[in-house]
C-alpha cells in the first residue's frame, strides 16, 4: 500500500525529485542544517494563504489564495526558477493592487527595499489615513512621510481634513516610488510603481 504524503500547510504537494532538506546527527539529535530556497519560499507562501494561526496573526492575508497549479511544489519551482528570485521576496499585489491569489501571472519577486516601500501597515495605523495623525494643539491634521532613502521621518505641512493631509502623503510617496522605478530591470516592476500612489484624480490631470 502506498504511504499518503503528508500536505505541506494542509494544502500543497511536496513532489520535489529530490532532498529540499539536508540534516546532520549534533550529540546523537537530529538537526537541519539546510533548506532549498525555492522550497522555503513555496513553503513560506502556502502558510500566508492557508486559512489559519498565520491569517489570524496576520490579518491582512485573510482571504489569500494559491493557484491550483501552484499546491504542488515542482509547478512553482519551475515558475521561480525563470524570475530574478535570487534575494528577492515574492510579491502577489504589486502589479495588480488588492490581488488576493499567488498565481504565475500576478506575482513577482521585488528587492527588499521595494517590498518594505510598498507595505502600508494598514492594520496598524489607527483611525485616520496612511501618513496622517491628528495634532490636538494646532487643531489640524498632520502629514509625514518616511523618506526611504535618507531612512527619515518627514514632515508634509497641517492640513484642515484627514483627506487633504492624506494627499499630500500620497503625493511623496509617488516621487519616493519614481525614484525606486528608475532603479528596476524588471519594466513590469517599474510601470508598477510609476502609477501604484496615483489617484484617479492624477491620472484623470495627466490625461487632460
Amino acid at each position: 500500500m502506498k504511504r499518503k504524503t503528508k500536505l505541506v500547510s494542509g494544502i500543497g504537494v511536496n513532489d520535489a525529485d529530490y532532498a529540499v532538506t539536508g540534516y546532520t546527527k549534533i550529540n546523537g539529535s537530529s538537526r537541519r542544517i539546510w533548506s532549498c530556497p525555492i522550497y522555503l519560499s513555496w513553503c513560506n507562501m502556502l502558510r500566508r494563504a492557508s486559512p489559519g494561526d498565520y491569517q489570524n496573526k496576520f490579518p491582512t492575508y485573510s482571504g489569500c489564495s494559491v493557484a491550483d497549479e501552484w499546491l504542488s511544489f515542482s509547478s512553482f519551482s519551475a515558475w521561480m526558477l525563470s524570475q530574478d528570485w535570487e534575494n528577492n521576496h515574492l510579491d502577489k499585489d504589486l502589479l495588480f493592487p488588492g490581488n488576493k491569489e499567488y498565481r504565475p501571472d500576478r506575482c513577482v519577486f521585488v528587492s527588499p527595499r521595494v517590498n518594505i516601500f510598498i507595505i502600508d501597515s494598514g492594520a496598524s495605523r489607527g483611525i485616520w489615513p496612511i501618513g496622517v495623525h491628528w495634532v490636538a494643539r494646532d487643531k489640524k491634521f498632520q502629514a509625514s512621510c518616511r523618506n526611504p532613502f535618507s531612512n527619515k521621518q518627514e514632515s508634509l505641512g497641517l492640513y484642515l481634513s484627514p483627506e487633504d493631509a492624506h494627499r499630500a502623503w500620497r503625493r511623496r510617496k509617488h516621487e519616493h516610488a519614481l525614484r525606486y522605478a528608475e532603479m528596476q530591470s524588471d519594466p513590469r516592476i517599474a510601470d508598477a510603481l510609476r502609477t501604484r500612489y496615483l489617484t484617479i484624480e492624477d491620472i484623470d490631470n495627466a490625461i487632460a
